[in-house]
């Protein structure tokens, strides 16, 4: 999002060329200079954070960062015209962190260093693509891990109170392995997309009232149902998680205990969800499974014209797998699967063994895929059209259902984005870190020894990428001092 290439200065170069430049794959967007209004974005900061302003030092940075807020304004200006919604106040997290706790890398030194990519791709052959530190410690489960594991290398730390509590909480991890197995486990019980959806509810439409009604909004309401789910699923995982940490020692993971697993809000929310959402709901990737949860997301008896239009989808249903059962025993084909996609509804799979003449007229859309034959029907394409038309009323009614539960959600919002920022977190020590050292034999990584204004020392150190291309790595000690600010590493491994 940048502002016009007019406002540049003579002799400068407008922000705009700039991007063109350096990011000729991104999407650019031009906006008014207007709309990049620092004292306007201080303003919205203030009401979207979720600290309270006295403790985010706003009136301190404003400033100092009066760029940054003017870019903010732009930002949130765009999300709001552009996808539609209004994002709800004390909802976001803000950090004003500049260059103070973390190191800068260029971005030459970053395609040297091969943080992200290999600087040779071609040479490391397609059976062996993990030669960046990223690829090889993204063994992270979740995106929101994975982009936090990549911004920690983009932009590393360098607070060592913040440094030292991290490599306490993975000397705990490596040193019990009940602890790390059991967080291991916890982890795989919230669904994968979790920090993704949490964050959903930091938006709500800016039209809400008829909108709701329209069949053009279908897909809308399977997707707030979908993320209600989720969110049920999250905090039904919290439990075990609470478990597990009862007895960490390190304060990182008795943090996250005392914020999470003791916050008496988590619990509250969700047995307000469990007032209005089936206990049986549970979140699943699986198309038509996925739809049937989400259709029967609402306990029964809540509206009678929820329940109507559940009792039309179930017909349906049953219909569309009747007549896959006519069809094998009318036309000989035992293997007939009746599979279902978001975008088409149901439709047939058929085995081309099992064609030993010309497919019946019935069939239509024919379409080879593979070893099969993808088809449909007439009978079968107008039981998708009503089978559809009753999941969509049941999307609509039950987003009606919702709309009370919904705002309440919003109401605590803060606890959702901390949770949010918990499982990524967790996801990146555990998932990335801890499993990295934990593949490797015993004492094989050592933890470096940071001092304030002191030297830097790493006994017996190791890099992830030199020692997967040798059988024999060596491991390297490293001392740098003001007096010693640099060191040639020389020996084998480099051979």
């Amino acid at each position: 999002i940048v502002p016009p290439n007019k406002t540049a200065a003579d002799g400068m170069v407008g922000v705009s060329e700039l991007v063109d430049k350096n990011y000729q794959a991104s999407k650019k967007v031009t906006m008014a200079r207007g709309c990049f209004d620092d004292t306007k974005g201080a303003v919205m900061v203030k009401n979207l954070s979720a600290r309270d302003p006295s403790a985010l030092g706003l009136d301190t940075y404003c400033k100092q960062y009066y760029l940054c807020l003017a870019a903010a304004s732009a930002t949130i200006k765009w999300i709001e015209s552009e996808k539609g919604v209004i994002i709800t106040n004390h909802s976001l997290s803000v950090t004003f962190n500049g260059s103070f706790d973390h190191m800068n890398i260029d971005s030459t030194s970053v395609q040297t260093l091969e943080i992200i990519d290999p600087l040779h791709t071609e040479l490391w052959g397609t059976s062996n693509k993990k030669k960046s530190l990223f690829q090889m410690l993204k063994t992270t489960k979740t995106t929101g891990g994975s982009r936090l594991l990549r911004a920690n290398l983009l932009q590393p730390l360098k607070d060592i109170q913040t440094i030292n509590t991290r490599l306490d909480c993975l000397d705990e991890l490596v040193s019990n392995e009940e602890l790390f197995f059991g967080l291991t486990q916890g982890l795989r019980k919230f669904p994968k997309e979790s920090d993704k959806v949490l964050c959903h509810f930091c938006f709500k439409p800016k039209k809400v009232t008829d909108e709701v009604l329209k069949p053009a909004n279908g897909r809308k309401s399977q997707l707030l149902i979908s993320d209600i789910i989720v969110l049920k699923t999250a905090l039904d995982a919290i439990p075990f998680l609470s478990k597990v940490l009862k007895g960490a020692n390190s304060f990182l993971l008795k943090n996250i205990y005392q914020t999470i697993c003791e916050n008496p809000k988590y619990e509250s929310m969700r047995k307000r969800i469990g007032e209005v959402i089936d206990e049986d709901v549970i979140h699943s990737r699986a198309p038509f499974v996925a739809c049937t949860q989400q259709c029967f997301a609402i306990k029964p008896g809540i509206d009678g014209l929820l329940d109507v239009a559940r009792r039309s989808f179930c017909d349906t249903s049953e219909a569309i797998h009747n007549l896959a059962t006519k069809y094998r025993e009318e036309f000989t084909l035992p293997n007939l699967k009746i599979p279902y996609n978001n975008r088409l509804g149901f439709y047939f799979i058929i085995p081309l063994r099992d064609i030993t003449e010309k497919l019946p007229n019935k069939f239509i859309q024919v379409v080879r895929h593979g070893k099969n034959v993808h088809c449909s029907s007439f009978e079968l394409a107008s039981l998708n059209v009503r089978n559809k038309s009753a999941a969509a009323e049941c999307f609509l009614r039950t987003e009606l259902c919702l709309e009370g539960l919904i705002s309440e959600i919003r109401e605590d919002i803060r606890i959702l984005t901390m949770l949010a920022e918990v499982l990524c977190l967790l996801d990146m020590i555990v998932n990335s870190f801890a499993y990295t050292i934990s593949t490797k034999p015993v004492d094989r990584y050592t933890r470096p020894e940071f001092t304030g204004d002191g030297p830097m020392a790493i006994n017996a150190g190791r890099h992830p990428i030199l020692e997967s291309l040798h059988t024999d790595f060596v491991p390297n000690n490293i001392f740098l001092s003001e007096a010693s600010n640099m060191v040639l590493v020389m020996g084998p491994n480099i051979l």
